[in-house]
């Protein structure tokens, strides 16, 4: 079975911030920054582990880790993205989920408090139910809260 290629990042950044993401987290990687830091402290008599010998190593590892927080910020971001691309994906394509949650990532953090206290209700809702294949949407409830207010105003 053959898989297609990946499609490449247009821009040159892309390109070479995905190459280090992807160099960064392999076997070959930790070697190579095992072995800077084996061949460090090996040199350290040498130098009479001097000031200078330290701030080689202090130096060399803060510069390194300031640029990989961004790329690992920059990796995380994408995939957290393709993460919320599939699952809207999966709400939009199931019969009976709600659209409302497509792009749930873009709410508020009022939005989400919200939702988040109705699905609790829903689950205390199933948590009543004797029957396990029961479920409770969003409309339902919705459906349930206008038919309360109809009946509030007779």
């Amino acid at each position: 079975m053959k898989f297609p290629e990946k499609p490449a990042p247009t821009s040159l950044f892309g390109r070479m911030a995905s190459a280090i993401t992807e160099f960064s987290g392999s076997t070959p990687a930790f070697v190579i920054a095992a072995g800077l830091v084996l061949v460090w402290a090996l040199t350290g008599p040498l130098f009479h582990y001097s000031e200078t010998w330290q701030l080689v190593i202090n130096t060399g590892t803060t510069v390194i880790t300031f640029l990989m927080v961004f790329l690992i910020q920059r990796a995380q971001n994408k995939d957290s993205l393709v993460l919320h691309l599939k699952l809207n994906e999966l709400i939009a394509a199931q019969k009976g989920a709600s659209n409302r949650l497509i792009n749930a990532q873009d709410f508020s953090e009022e939005e989400i408090r919200l939702l988040h206290d109705f699905y609790c209700a829903l689950a205390e809702m199933a948590k009543k139910d004797n029957d396990l294949g029961k479920t409770h949407t969003v409309e339902e409830a919705q459906d349930n809260h206008n038919d309360k207010l109809a009946a509030h105003l007779q």
